[in-house]
C-alpha cells in the first residue's frame, strides 16, 4: 500500500532534482530517504526513477505516483488547514511587507495560492517599510516581513524560507564581464547600483567587500529591479541580484553575471514574524506554500534549515 510519506518524497525529488535536497526538503537524511524510496519500489515492484540522472528522471511508474502526489497532497495541504482554521479559529489578517523587489517574482503565485487555502485570512501590502521592514514588525503595523537580515531576537522568530546565488550582473560588453569569478578589488573601479539600503546589510557589502577592506569606486542607489537592470545595460554601473532575478535577461544577452568570488556568493530569505505567532496554522502554511513555490519557479535556490 502507498503512504503519504511516498508521495512526499516523490514530489521531493521531482522539485529538488536530487536525493540529497530532498532529504534536506524533508528534514531527513539522505540514508533514510533512498531506503524508503527502496522500500516503496519494493511495493510497487519497479524502479521508480533513474539512478545517476541528472537531473532525475522518473519512470512510467514513477511518472504515474509523481502524477498522484501533485493532484493528491495539495489537497491534503488544504484539507488541513481548514480543520486548523475551524479549530484555532484563525481568521484574522497577515499585513506583510518585503525588503527586496526582485521577492515579487515567487511571491505573488505564493499569495495567490494562500488566498485560495485561507480566504477568511485578509492578507495586505504595506509600502510604506519598503526596504527597512523590521521597525514595522516591532511597532505592530506588520504581521510578518520577508527579509534576509536574522538576528537573535527574543521577540521574533525568523523562518528559513531558501537560500540563492546573489551574482554580479554587468553589461555583456562590460570588462569584467568574461572573469570567471569576481573578487574585491575589480569593484574598486566600479560604480555599484544598489537597492536604498545601508552597505552594512547588503551582502556584497558584508561578505565580499568589507571584509577585503575595499569600497567600490561610487554607489548609486536605485529603488526598482527593472531599472537597476537597464542602467547596467546602458554601462551606467554593475549589480550584486539573486541569480533568479536576472536569468531570463542573461538568456536574451541583454546582461552577464559573473560569480561573487571563487566559490559564489550565497545569501538566505527568511519570514520574520512575532515569536507569538509562530505556531499560527495559516503562518505555518504561508511558510510552507512560499518554499513550494520558490522552488518550483526559481532556479538555483536551494532549501534552508538553518
Amino acid at each position: 500500500m502507498l503512504e503519504i510519506k511516498h508521495l512526499k518524497t516523490i514530489r521531493a525529488l521531482s522539485q529538488t532534482g536530487s536525493l540529497a535536497k530532498s532529504a534536506d526538503w524533508l528534514h531527513t537524511t539522505a540514508s533514510a530517504l533512498s531506503h524508503q524510496l527502496k522500500e516503496l519500489e519494493s511495493r510497487v515492484g519497479n524502479p521508480v526513477y533513474l539512478r545517476k540522472t541528472t537531473p532525475i528522471k522518473f519512470t512510467v511508474e514513477g511518472e504515474l505516483l509523481l502524477k498522484l502526489a501533485n493532484d493528491v497532497l495539495p489537497k491534503i495541504q488544504e484539507t488541513e488547514a481548514r480543520i486548523q482554521d475551524i479549530k484555532h479559529q484563525d481568521k484574522g489578517q497577515l499585513r506583510l511587507a518585503i525588503e527586496c523587489h526582485s521577492c515579487f517574482q515567487w511571491l505573488m503565485p505564493a499569495i495567490s495560492q494562500f488566498h485560495t487555502s485561507w480566504p477568511m485570512v485578509e492578507l495586505s501590502f504595506d509600502n510604506e517599510y519598503t526596504f527597512d521592514a523590521m521597525p514595522g514588525l516591532t511597532q505592530g503595523d506588520l504581521d510578518l516581513v520577508i527579509t534576509a537580515d536574522k538576528f537573535e531576537s527574543d521577540a521574533f522568530y525568523f523562518e528559513p524560507l531558501f537560500s540563492f546565488e546573489m551574482v554580479l550582473v554587468t553589461s555583456p560588453s562590460h570588462s569584467l564581464a568574461q572573469k570567471k569569478f569576481i573578487t574585491a578589488e575589480d569593484l574598486t573601479g566600479q560604480t555599484l547600483l544598489t537597492y536604498p539600503v545601508e552597505p552594512a546589510r547588503l551582502d556584497i557589502f558584508k561578505y565580499l567587500l568589507h571584509p577585503a577592506n575595499c569600497q567600490p569606486a561610487k554607489i548609486k542607489s536605485v529603488d526598482q529591479t527593472l531599472m537597476i537592470l537597464q542602467m547596467v545595460t546602458a554601462d551606467l554601473g554593475v549589480a550584486a541580484l539573486p541569480s533568479w532575478a536576472v536569468n531570463e535577461y542573461e538568456q536574451q544577452g541583454l546582461v552577464k553575471t559573473i560569480a561573487l568570488g571563487p566559490n559564489g556568493l550565497q545569501s538566505k530569505l527568511y519570514a520574520a514574524i512575532k515569536i507569538r505567532e509562530k505556531n499560527k496554522a495559516y503562518m505555518r502554511s504561508f511558510f510552507e506554500i512560499s518554499k513550494t513555490v520558490s522552488l518550483n519557479n526559481l532556479k538555483q535556490v536551494k532549501p534552508l534549515n538553518d
